[in-house]
């Protein structure tokens, strides 16, 4: 298959050389976050994967929903925005597949925080709070795979109802909070930690990320998958629906 990448940062750069060494995809274009984008930037692509930020992915997304390529999109910080983003996919009759990290251990990670979640539900001894560790030049936080695992604990535990990003000097945080707390360090690629507590027991899970090339190549195999699904079945799709399918 052909993709063209829009974006040649860091995570570009992975997903091309991924391309470059899968002997069976084509790397048909790579666009920089500061091109002008039109609908035909993408003729003769199998799928776009969209790795630049925040305000270029949502100026970008009316030419790349034109061209009728599906979209992998890797960019993160737009979560506020997601409905009004899958609202214009779907009036363009398009396909776009967003996670916040493509690595399938992150995803097996964030099934087991979700199960985790689950189990300690019943019982009130059981606290849960969530942090993650990444390179100093990261400019969202918490990051957006923190965020969904946030979300994937709030939809599994109803003992927690909201998350709490930063505690408040002299207000403690509430038994119904959920704390995502936020590290930038040096160099580090990613990585992500639930903790559960009790007075007798301390459980830990835990995923690091060693390098770039797990995200990159999730990113290729799931553009490869949403390229095939695009032709029957255009949607907004998530790595859910691709894990799904894959684990069926």
């Amino acid at each position: 298959m052909k993709f063209t990448l829009v974006g040649n940062g860091r995570m570009g750069r992975e997903v091309a050389a991924v391309i470059s060494r899968s002997g069976v995809h084509e790397t048909a274009a790579v666009l920089d976050v500061d091109a002008r984008i039109t609908p035909d930037s993408f003729l003769g692509s199998d799928a776009i994967i969209d790795f630049t930020v925040r305000g270029a992915f949502l100026q970008n997304l009316d030419a790349m929903l034109a061209s009728g390529v599906p979209v992998v999109a890797g960019t993160t910080g737009w979560d506020d925005v997601r409905a009004e983003v899958a609202a214009r996919v779907k009036a363009a009759g398009g396909s776009l597949l967003y996670s916040a990290n493509f690595s399938l251990g992150v995803n097996i990670f964030l099934r087991t925080v979700r199960e985790a979640a689950r189990l300690i539900a019943p019982f009130a001894q059981f606290d849960i709070a969530f942090s993650e560790q990444h390179h100093t030049a990261k400019a969202d936080f918490p990051s957006g795979t923190a965020i969904a695992a946030a979300e994937h604990i709030l939809a599994a535990n109803s003992r927690k109802k909201s998350i709490v990003r930063q505690l408040s000097d002299g207000r403690p945080i509430q038994p119904d909070e959920l704390q995502v707390a936020a590290i930038r360090l040096g160099g580090v690629f990613g990585k992500h930690t639930a903790f559960i507590d009790s007075e007798a027991d301390e459980i830990t899970i835990s995923h690091t990320a060693k390098s770039r090339s797990g995200f990159a190549s999730g990113a290729v195999e799931t553009a490869a998958w949403l390229a095939v699904r695009h032709r029957t079945a255009p949607g907004f799709y998530t790595m859910d629906d691709f894990l799904n399918e894959r684990l069926a």
